[in-house]
């Protein structure tokens, strides 16, 4: 276990107001003692640090912390602890053209991602409220144990959500279509707005059973769509800007109360698209629209085939250092490209195809077995 008052040091910025900068010297330092503990507890970790030639003694800057492709969780166990200590366990859902192996993140900690994604949620889909009335359409965590995103709004339903919130999913038989109808028009009549907490794919099944159905709602001032996820439904793919136009025919939702999220299985912190919480806080809409994380993460990008920083503002992969990531992997190489501007990130996509020359390198690097 790390000395309590690194954990504890981690766990007070959670209590900070989500505004609120980190200083740039603290968040450095900070990081720079959450890298030694886990070059010191993850042993896959160290020795890809070493074969890279780099040890918490020779990092000077947070910058320099060797970052792990999140590929890399498929093949090894990245804990920096033990992995039989886990109080959960997530794994990636993997690819629908068969059995692929998962990548899976041990959670010793569950305290440190409840605390970093309650107040991360409250801030971009609650700005405006301290509870509200939750249609779910994502897997309770009992059906999807190994599921972070089904810990996630079951965690948020509990302690943000009204006592009458609920489910509309289940893992046998799907949406339930006709109960969340029912549910929807009953708030209506009560004039109670609600937030929808859905991945992106529900909600095209769900967009696609309404048109089905010739069924149009406005639903009461206040409500709002938090998804998450990519786009494809059964018959066809619906790019993000018409099915946020598509919430708003069917559902009477405007496009700023419509908050995507932006997180992964390996990650305990997320980004929301910061469009609520701006026009809540009287502030003009971001150009161009971007997604926000909390002030414990940094991000950065570098280039696809060297892994060298870009200019900022530039495109390039994007790598976060997220500190609620405590007991695994602090700093990682996503698959995804975008901008790291000074209002927020902007997501430009997924890497195409095969990974570049720099993506393959580190994980040849990560796994090479020669120098044990």
């Amino acid at each position: 276990m790390p000395p309590r008052t690194l954990r504890q040091r981690v766990t007070d910025l959670f209590s900070r107001n989500i505004d609120q900068p980190i200083d740039d010297d603290e968040f450095d330092a900070l990081a720079r003692e959450v890298f030694a503990f886990q070059f010191e507890q993850c042993a896959p970790y160290r020795a890809y640090c070493t074969r890279r030639g780099i040890a918490p003694s020779d990092v000077t800057h947070w910058f320099e912390v060797p970052a792990v492709p999140t590929a890399a969780f498929k093949e090894l166990p990245l804990v920096s602890g033990s992995a039989e200590a886990a109080t959960l366990v997530f794994r990636t859902s993997g690819t629908t053209a068969g059995e692929e192996r998962r990548g899976t993140h041990y959670v010793l900690d569950a305290d440190l991602y409840r605390g970093s994604l309650l107040p991360t949620f409250r801030a971009f889909v609650l700005p405006d409220a301290e509870r509200m009335h939750m249609l779910s359409l994502v897997l309770p965590a009992s059906q999807a144990p190994h599921s972070s995103l089904s810990f996630m709004v079951q965690t948020v339903v509990e302690q943000q959500g009204t006592k009458d919130s609920g489910w509309y999913i289940d893992a046998d038989r799907g949406i339930d279509a006709d109960a969340l109808l029912n549910s929807l028009e009953t708030m209506i009549d009560a004039g109670r707005p609600v937030c929808i907490l859905a991945t992106s794919l529900a909600m095209v099944h769900f967009i696609e059973f309404l048109q089905a159905q010739r069924r149009t709602f406005r639903l009461p001032d206040g409500s709002r769509i938090m998804d998450t996820g990519g786009y494809k439904g059964r018959t066809r793919t619906i790019p993000a800007e018409r099915l946020r136009s598509l919430y708003g025919d069917l559902l009477g939702i405007p496009a700023d109360a419509c908050v995507n999220e932006y997180g992964m299985t390996e990650m305990l912190s997320q980004f929301y698209d910061a469009s609520l919480r701006d026009r809540v806080q009287g502030r003009s809409p971001s150009e161009p629209p971007v997604k926000r994380g909390p002030p414990w993460v940094r991000s950065r990008t570098v280039d696809p085939e060297t892994l060298e920083a870009v200019p900022p503002g530039e495109p390039g992969i994007l790598h976060h250092f997220d500190l609620a990531n405590l007991f695994s992997i602090a700093s990682l190489q996503t698959e995804d490209l975008g901008r790291v501007l000074p209002h927020g990130i902007e997501l430009l996509g997924r890497l195409p195809g095969a990974a570049p020359r720099g993506c393959s390198i580190a994980m040849d690097i990560l796994l090479d077995r020669s120098h044990e």
